[in-house]
């Protein structure tokens, strides 16, 4: 682990989950994104004779995990659909010639029978089914090719096979321990807890300014923008190239050419920011994502979380944000109901009310999301989320509700939340007179409160079933049994306001150690420059958890290099001089820097 990995300790449950691969028992395992899923099989890969064949649906992250492999002087390969013919004819002599150590497959390919019959003139160390929820069809990314992968137990009944998955329910992973049938298999179920990741969630007002917002204050750093509309994924990305923002979309309905080409560019630090539509994330191994923005509503928890997962790959802090607004479920209701499936649509709808209670809660992030999972937060403040850092109060809102209720009763319940907020704050445009609207009692009552408030107040008073939206093409508010006795002064309604934030602490990633900001660009700029020398993300030379330490002890030796996190004999050979010449130079112009260390 530490010459090739460069590793000193093993993560939480790795070290037994190699064991069991060792000692050739199945293995099924739910393990966070960041968790070290991948020095599962890899470390046993390496110590087995033989091939480890890894099962994967994601073209773009079999190359990474190669790439990665190799730059750790693993011999890795893979088979799937992008590769010209004689490339795949190589791969077959490497494999056949055992010559490699893992090769990464589709599972598309496992089905073709030619294939099985290869496999059978290959010396198989142990199979692996990465992203193993693609198996079940409760989980949140289903695909039929997976089914196939039941016959690997009886293709190698005397070989171990693991199934790892970073987002999987307990229903979803009794569904998987089903379909695979592995045999008396060691069952590690890993904190879904991610320290290093703050969640916040933000009303959503103007999504445009609030992006840019935070992208300035995350100058430099690669992120994630997720919209729901390849449209949606356009205009941002227009807006903020506009604004001098290294920015590129991603979508079905690009080429595959531009598709890739706009990922490469993003992999390879030439630019910041990917706004994407769900089609991206998943294939994609970047470590040092540092933000993930979340414009639009998710599909479901799982979806959040998986795409939240992309942030922080490395143990380093990183952001999430959630724009959210009610406005955002009709959208979401749209595609829902226009589902021919009812089992589907019931799915999906139970799907919509669990993400949209999350986004709605006044409960800490991360015990809300850790609960959906199954798992028990044992603290009652996490310390990173906008929750648990915002300075709170209850606010009894009943008479501001009583004046949205009342205006909607006097205009019948025909009309939108938009058209209510303007009458109670008195708007003087040409549809409020033109209805003669502004003769109501309630026309203007609300003057002393902001739009934004009233929006956050009818927001509100739709979490809490006091009223809700008409189905159909106008969204028209309408009072259910509670807004009555609101109405009456039988009932209060109260709600949760973050008045101000904190400082929110630094969360420390698994480094958690003060660093020279200077030195790390230094150090960043040079990995750059080896990357694009040698055709590879930057990531894949040091991580920044690496940079992070290099730039904390200030090694001076190729000894001293080796304890930095993720550097090995095969990485310290290859670029281990260049580094220490860097370091070195730094010391000499900044003799006061050692004191850091």
């Amino acid at each position: 682990m530490r010459k090739v990995f460069g590793f000193r300790e093993f993560r939480p449950n790795q070290e037994k989950i190699v064991r069991a691969i060792l000692e050739k028992r199945d293995v099924f395992a739910v393990m966070p994104t960041g968790g070290g899923k991948s020095l599962c099989y890899q470390l046993p890969a390496v110590l087995l004779p033989g091939t480890c064949m890894v099962i994967s649906p994601l073209i773009a992250l079999m190359k990474d995990q190669v790439d990665g492999a190799r730059a750790n002087g693993i011999r890795a390969a893979f088979l799937n659909s992008s590769q010209l013919p004689e490339e795949r004819e190589s791969v077959m002599r490497e494999l056949l010639s055992n010559s490699l150590d893992l090769l990464y497959v589709a599972p598309e390919r496992f089905t073709f029978d030619h294939f099985r019959e290869l496999l059978g003139r290959v010396n198989i160390s142990m199979a692996v089914i990465d992203e193993a929820h693609c198996v079940s069809e409760w989980g949140h990314d289903f695909r039929p090719d997976y089914l196939s992968l039941s016959a690997l137990v009886s293709l190698f009944p005397d070989l171990p096979v693991s199934a790892f998955t970073a987002t999987a329910t307990h229903r979803v992973q009794q569904d998987i321990l089903d379909r695979i049938a592995l045999r008396n298999p060691l069952i590690v179920r890993a904190s879904f807890d991610r320290p290093n990741l703050f969640y916040d969630v933000r009303f959503k007002e103007k999504p445009d300014a609030q992006i840019v917002a935070i992208l300035k204050a995350n100058k430099g750093k690669a992120g994630i923008i997720y919209r729901t509309s390849r449209k949606s994924v356009n205009d941002t990305a227009a807006m903020l190239q506009a604004r001098g923002f290294r920015a590129l979309p991603y979508h079905a309905g690009l080429s595959d050419d531009e598709r890739k080409r706009n990922q490469e560019a993003f992999i390879r630090d030439e630019v910041e920011v990917i706004v994407a539509t769900i089609a991206f994330g998943m294939g994609i191994d970047k470590s040092n994502i540092r933000f993930v923005i979340h414009a639009d509503l998710p599909k479901s928890i799982e979806n959040y979380y998986q795409e939240t997962g992309r942030a922080g790959r490395d143990g380093e802090p990183a952001h999430c944000t959630l724009l959210f607004a009610q406005g955002d479920i009709p959208k979401v209701r749209f595609f829902i109901d226009s589902m021919l499936d009812e089992t589907e649509r019931a799915r999906a709808l139970d799907a919509l009310t669990r993400v949209t209670s999350f986004a709605s809660t006044s409960v800490c992030r991360r015990i809300t999301l850790l609960n959906y999972f199954g798992e028990t937060y044992p603290h009652e403040n996490c310390g990173s989320c906008d929750i648990c850092t915002g300075t709170r109060e209850v606010v009894d809102c009943t008479r501001e509700a009583q004046m949205l209720l009342s205006a909607i009763v006097r205009t019948e319940e025909r009309f939108g939340a938009t058209h209510i907020i303007d009458i109670v704050m008195g708007s003087a445009n040409q549809k409020i007179r033109d209805m003669g609207h502004d003769q109501l009692r309630t026309y203007g009552v609300g003057k002393g409160q902001t739009k934004k408030y009233w929006r956050q107040l009818a927001d509100e008073l739709l979490a809490q079933k006091v009223v809700a939206k008409a189905e159909g093409l106008y969204p028209t508010l309408y009072l259910l049994p509670k807004a009555v006795k609101i109405l009456k002064g039988e009932e209060q309604i109260e709600i949760v306001r973050v008045l101000e934030k904190k400082a929110a602490r630094a969360v420390k990633g698994d480094a958690g150690a003060t660093f020279d900001q200077e030195l790390f660009e230094l150090l960043r700029t040079l990995r750059k420059q080896i990357a694009d020398e040698q055709g590879i993300p930057p990531y894949l030379v040091f991580s920044d958890r690496s940079l992070h330490d290099m730039a904390a002890i200030f090694p001076r030796t190729s000894e001293a290099m080796l304890t930095v996190s993720g550097v090995g004999e095969v990485k310290l050979e290859r670029y281990g001089r260049q580094f220490l010449r860097l370091i070195d130079r730094f010391i000499s112009d900044h003799p006061d820097c050692i004191s850091l260390c």
